[in-house]
């Protein structure tokens, strides 16, 4: 476009947008980022980091109980929740600092302003200013979302919130079932807050393997969390200090804070996405878009959860790359969104990738299921109760593993290597070639050798 002022605008400076913004700068493209809030997006700023540090903060109580059974003596251990939020967000100032310098290291102009489609090459910032585009990218991410109106909605907080509470809530009641609420459960009860965990469905971590939600359950409930399934909070009242949850059961709840996990929407709000022509899809609310991120304009991509395809942060980078690859480095590139490797940094972790047992034995004619419960080996001089669940799903016909999923310690680190190999298709064959490392708890994966259970799809005639 000869009379664009850049090759590239992107909509917001979130990991997707601040990937696709290097990669194309780094091809020689004319960029622009546009952000209203802070750069690096929600992961960096009010997601998965500050998460992360606060999970780690929460692990130090049982480790300080453990450390009995070990020889160790600790007295005067005490928690302060400021010390905390004041040293997370000099980590995070420290990230985004180092994103907004790493943007610029790369030629990437960067302004602090709300960008809004004129037309579908031109966008009006908050500052007045007007630019015209090539190509533009939105990449804004997703927002929390409270779900249905309720009496009292005004007096719960979200995940945007919570990082940010001058106190410590002796009792938190938290809406949800999925990787954000489960979290911040674990969080609040590693603690010493009193957790009552609400959610509509039968079980918590709705999508997840069927052994890997009761497992999780089982282990939160022995570590103090209430978890009341099959229903909902109706309505919220406040005396003082004090918030009521009114739930659909008919019971109600007395806490400090509530928050509401249920889910995010993607943020598609007030962009001029309708002046620019760019198609929402229907089906999940996001920016629809096809397997090289293109919207229904043909210079106008989405990444990320705007999209609400994979919403994770290395799916969005990874699309980010791909796109500016595909536009900008003439290397046409579409990610591959299946065998994604997840993690859910609850208490106990959960690593996961590939087909869950349902799925593969909807999917497959023959599917063997190897699966390990056992106490960690730590567990046995600290004396705590606590088991670690391994499962491999394999197709019974190719003797490829389909899927793996763990819950137990370091859940995250092992699934992101098992991923790997997932991804190259291995066998159980080739998992049981491999050497196992002696003694951890990963060397389960390589050392079960007797399926648990063997399943052969029928068909009627």
């Amino acid at each position: 476009m000869a009379d664009s002022d850049v090759d590239l605008f992107v909509i917001g400076g979130g990991s997707g947008g601040v990937r696709a913004a290097r990669i194309a700068a780094g091809h020689g493209a004319r960029v622009m980022v546009a952000e209203e809030y802070r750069v690096g997006g929600t992961c960096v700023i009010r997601g998965c980091v500050p998460k992360k540090l606060l999970v780690y903060a929460s692990h130090a109580h049982a480790e300080i109980e453990d450390a009995a059974g070990y020889g160790w003596t600790v007295t005067g251990a005490a928690f302060d929740w400021p010390t905390l939020i004041a040293n997370k967000d000099k980590e995070i100032a420290r990230l985004e600092a180092a994103y907004t310098s790493n943007l610029e290291k790369a030629g990437v102009h960067l302004v602090k302003a709300r960008a809004v489609f004129e037309d579908p090459h031109t966008l009006r910032l908050s500052s007045g200013e007007q630019v015209r585009a090539g190509t533009v990218l939105i990449a804004t991410g997703a927002a929390p979302n409270h779900g249905a109106a309720i009496p009292g909605i005004e007096h719960v907080i979200s995940s945007n919130e919570v990082f940010h509470l001058p106190t410590l809530p002796r009792r938190i009641v938290i809406q949800g079932g999925g990787y954000i609420a489960v979290e911040f459960a674990g969080i609040f009860a590693g603690l010493g807050s009193d957790v009552t965990l609400i959610y509509r469905g039968e079980n918590i971590l709705r999508g997840f393997d069927e052994d890997v939600r009761g497992h999780l359950r089982g282990e939160m409930e022995k570590a103090g969390v209430s978890i009341q399934t099959g229903c909902t909070i109706t309505r919220v009242e406040r005396h003082g200090d004090v918030y009521t949850s009114h739930l659909s059961s008919g019971a109600s709840l007395a806490s400090d804070q509530v928050l509401f996990a249920i889910g995010r929407h993607p943020n598609v709000a007030n962009l001029g996405l309708e002046t620019a022509g760019v198609a929402i899809n229907p089906g999940n609310g996001g920016i629809a878009v096809d397997e090289h991120s293109r919207s229904s304009v043909p210079h106008i991509y989405a990444v990320g959860d705007v999209t609400h395809r994979v919403n994770l942060t290395p799916v969005a980078i990874r699309e980010g790359h791909a796109f500016a690859d595909s536009v900008f480095g003439n290397r046409p590139t579409a990610v591959d969104h299946a065998n994604i490797p997840t993690a859910v940094f609850s208490q106990p972790e959960v690593g996961t990738v590939g087909l869950t047992e349902t799925q593969a034995r909807e999917q497959c004619e023959r599917v063997d299921v190897y699966k390990a419960i056992f106490r960690p080996m730590k567990a046995t001089l600290s004396g705590r109760d606590t088991r670690i669940l391994m499962k491999l799903v394999v197709d019974g016909t190719t003797d490829r593993v389909l899927g793996c999923h763990i819950v137990g310690p370091e859940a995250g680190e092992m699934i992101q290597v098992v991923g790997v190999a997932v991804k190259l298709k291995a066998t159980k064959a080739d998992f049981d070639a491999t050497m196992a490392v002696h003694p951890t708890a990963a060397e389960e994966l390589v050392t079960m050798r007797t399926p648990f259970a063997r399943y052969t799809r029928t068909t009627s005639g």
